[in-house]
């Protein structure tokens, strides 16, 4: 492995409007959770805070909205956003995380500088309906097909820990794999009081095993990053987390949870002997 870790921030510039019902989801209206919620962000303000996250060493910028999916609105929005970004900004890899997307709505978002697309397929498809009723697992497989038929790079993961059993997570992985994404962020669940699902059945051994068993499959090139959960289960601990496979962390906060200080991250990469990537190029 590689002792680059590769950095990425998340910048949450729609958040807690969503209508779906996703029992994992605190963005969700129906569970009424203690978030903050607004409506689109200043353009300007997002371009500020890309200013910061380059700054502290992010090569990966993820611009996310909550809601089911993409409209025209959203779509413009996202558009417009990336290439102030992209202005201003030299070397981010910018990642539009808007849900489900047409190929059209794809191909307007890559024509304004989105280098990337996530869409996550958050457990198996087995598993799916038993957390989320307002729409399939089988829309989101389709988005990341369109991604890849645009030609965006795609970044497609998942969610361990929320009551799924361990074939679950197997064909989870075995799924992200058939889409041979560029970069798989690795979540971990973390329960909020307000939400259907109030605990989380996986702890550090067993994330462990998902880290190493992504590794084998994805391989050793691709880009595999522990995200959400990462301070629950690995604080102070972080290194039995890289040797197990991953590549690359989210620093800074998370959608509606916090994480650690990018102070901090990188203080904790440079006392275990590894440097931050400077570059997506790994050529």
């Amino acid at each position: 492995m590689s002792k680059e870790i590769f950095l990425c921030a998340i910048n949450n510039i729609l958040s807690g409007t969503c209508l779906e019902d996703c029992k994992f989801c605190t963005q969700s209206v129906r569970y009424h959770a203690d978030i903050e919620r607004y409506h689109y962000k200043e353009i300007a303000q997002i371009v500020s805070e890309a200013k910061q996250a380059k700054a502290q060493g992010a090569l990966g910028y993820c611009l996310v909205t909550a809601g089911k999916g993409l409209d025209d609105k959203k779509t413009e929005f996202v558009a417009q956003t990336a290439q102030a970004i992209k202005a201003e900004v030299e070397g981010l890899n910018l990642i539009a995380c808007n849900g489900t997307a047409t190929r059209e709505q794809l191909r307007h978002l890559k024509s304004h500088g989105i280098d990337s697309y996530n869409h996550n397929l958050e457990t198996s498809e087995r598993y799916y309906r038993e957390i989320c009723q307002t729409h399939t697992w089988q829309e989101r497989y389709i988005t990341c097909e369109n991604v890849k038929s645009v030609g965006l790079s795609l970044c497609s993961g998942g969610i361990f820990g929320m009551g799924e059993m361990l074939e679950d997570r197997d064909a989870l992985l075995d799924a992200i794999v058939s889409l041979s994404p560029e970069s798989t962020p690795l979540n971990f669940f973390h329960p909020n009081p307000s939400l259907p699902i109030t605990e989380r059945n996986i702890d550090k051994e067993e994330a462990l095993e998902v880290i190493r068993k992504a590794r084998k499959a994805l391989g050793e090139e691709a880009l595999l990053m522990v995200a959400g959960g990462r301070e629950l289960l690995f604080s102070g601990d972080e290194r039995r987390m890289f040797e197990a496979g991953a590549n690359a962390i989210v620093i800074g906060n998370y959608l509606t949870t916090k994480g650690s200080r990018p102070t901090e991250d990188r203080e904790m990469l440079e006392a275990l002997g590894y440097k931050v990537a400077h570059s997506c190029d790994r050529d």
